[in-house]
């Protein structure tokens, strides 16, 4: 197996990231917003890369791409993903 160059992989976590931000940027307008998540998928975007998560008081992960956050739910057998934005109260 051949040793990755580091500076690849940083360059593939990194262009992931601005790809998985800009689409939660564009599909969450309005702060909160319930999504399939087959078109977020279909568009590039990849779960599996986040830069930090929030638990709320339910015990819920939201994931964070920076600011702009999501979380996946099952709507009636649908896979959904809510997406939201940072907001201060997640600090504490």
């Amino acid at each position: 197996m051949e040793k990755q160059n580091p500076e690849r992989f940083y360059n593939k976590v990194d262009n992931q990231l601005k790809l998985n931000r800009k689409i939660l940027k564009e599909y969450n307008k309005g702060g909160k917003v319930t999504i399939r998540t087959s078109v977020l998928l279909e568009l590039g975007f990849n779960p599996n890369f986040f830069t930090h998560y929030w638990k709320n008081q339910k015990g819920e992960s939201y994931l964070f791409v920076y600011e702009y956050g999501f979380l996946k739910k099952d709507e009636k057998g649908k896979d959904k993903y809510v997406l939201v934005t940072w907001q201060d109260y997640m600090e504490k």
